[in-house]
């Protein structure tokens, strides 16, 4: 017979072990649910940490591609440069190689024999007879500097010291403006009148050169920029100014080791044409201001065609220029006052020094850093203390007195 009395009791039991059961299962479904998402959210922290790395290493990637993109094109330009020098040293071995075969064809193996040194120094004089009758027949130019007549300032721009000049080869008005004792960047301009409007886009144009210049001695002859390379003792850049590209380039031996002009330090190669063609000037190393040296230079292939150490000093010297195969060397002080022309050296001996008096410029107390003349012209481009100006010349015959007005 049942008991009624235990039976709630066990029905009692028997509801609470259900219960305790039950509740026992749930906590442990919580307490794998908080297990899985703390493994789920581990996981996303380590996915956000990978897509991160992953965005470093493809900005490093670009960069890196970029830095490797800029580099060849570097290199393509060294090798386009080499490519042509090596063609330009292989044309010029060439044409030494048939000069040697030349000579040797002309002059056959003499025989040894004991040669008198008077003998020699007689043949070196005739050879120096030789080369100046070839510059007389070369030119029929015999202008002698008379005077200097007239001063025009055309405009005052750009640093203290520059270069400003025109190519008196070709029948173009253009001027070129080279500010500065050392840059690449050179301004060309229509003419004097879009020089004078200013330095603007609309009136000028930029070309970079592909190397900075030394000084203020440069030249346009011809299509070519001719300029002392920076931080070279002496290599001289032939630039083609409407291609934008180098044509050729030399080494001009024994200079770049002094000032050319004691007053004009940043110098040391000074470039000039006259009617004659291309000229470099340059100074032998001194203290107390070493002799000048010009040199004629074949302006297509850079070939020294002769040298000349003249009886001109550089102590006191700012400036030079040549007319008609002679050197005319301006001097100043270190302070400024009226330039000169106390010195000249004809490299045919025509007329020396005592053949001219003490040419005096227009009144003006400065310092020039360049004076280069323009053989069509004849006339005078000088740079005054950041002035661009211009001087008209009074010419006479080399064997005449009387001056003639040009």
């Amino acid at each position: 017979m049942v008991d009624w009395v235990l039976l709630p009791r066990l029905l009692t039991l028997l509801l609470l072990t259900q219960t305790f059961g039950q509740a026992q299962r749930m906590t442990q479904d919580a307490l794998l649910m908080q297990y899985i998402e703390r493994r789920i959210m581990l996981l996303e922290d380590r996915l956000e940490k990978c897509n991160q790395d992953m965005n470093k290493y493809v900005r490093e990637f670009r960069d890196f591609r970029k830095e490797i993109t800029v580099r060849l094109d570097g290199l393509n330009i060294y090798k386009t440069e080499f490519k042509n020098g090596v063609e330009n040293l292989g044309s010029r071995i060439e044409r030494i190689e048939k000069d040697i075969d030349y000579l040797e064809a002309q002059q056959p193996t003499q025989p040894c024999v004991e040669v008198d040194d008077k003998l020699i120094e007689e043949q070196i004089q005739q050879a120096e007879e030789k080369k100046k009758a070839k510059l007389r027949m070369a030119s029929d130019c015999d202008l002698l500097l008379a005077g200097i007549k007239s001063l025009k300032i055309v405009k005052k721009a750009g640093d203290t010291q520059g270069s400003w000049i025109k190519d008196p080869v070709r029948d173009s008005q253009k001027i070129y403006f080279l500010s500065g004792t050392s840059g690449n960047v050179l301004t060309e301009f229509g003419g004097i009148k879009a020089f004078t409007e200013g330095t603007g886009r609309q009136v000028a144009k930029r070309v970079v050169l592909p190397f900075a210049w030394q000084g203020t001695g440069h030249v346009a002859y011809n299509g070519f920029l001719y300029f002392h390379r920076n931080g070279t003792f002496n290599q001289i850049i032939k630039f083609d100014i409407r291609n934008g590209t180098i044509k050729d380039r030399m080494l001009l031996q024994g200079a770049g080791h002094a000032p050319v002009y004691q007053l004009s330090p940043y110098t040391f190669i000074d470039m000039a044409v006259d009617e004659q063609g291309l000229w470099a000037i340059h100074a032998e190393p001194d203290d107390g201001g070493g002799i000048i040296v010009v040199t004629k230079i074949d302006h297509g292939s850079l070939a020294v065609e002769h040298s000349w150490a003249t009886s001109c000093s550089s102590k006191g010297a700012e400036a030079a220029f040549m007319i008609c195969g002679t050197l005319y060397v301006v001097y100043n002080t270190h302070h400024g006052s009226r330039s000169r022309v106390q010195c000249l050296y004809d490299v045919t001996d025509m007329v020396t020094s005592a053949d001219l008096p003490v040419l005096y410029f227009p009144k003006r107390y400065s310092k020039h850093s360049m004076i280069h003349y323009n053989p069509r012209e004849h006339q005078l481009y000088a740079w005054d203390e950041g002035y661009q100006t211009i001087y008209k010349l009074i010419t006479k015959r080399k064997l005449e007195s009387r001056p003639a007005f040009q």
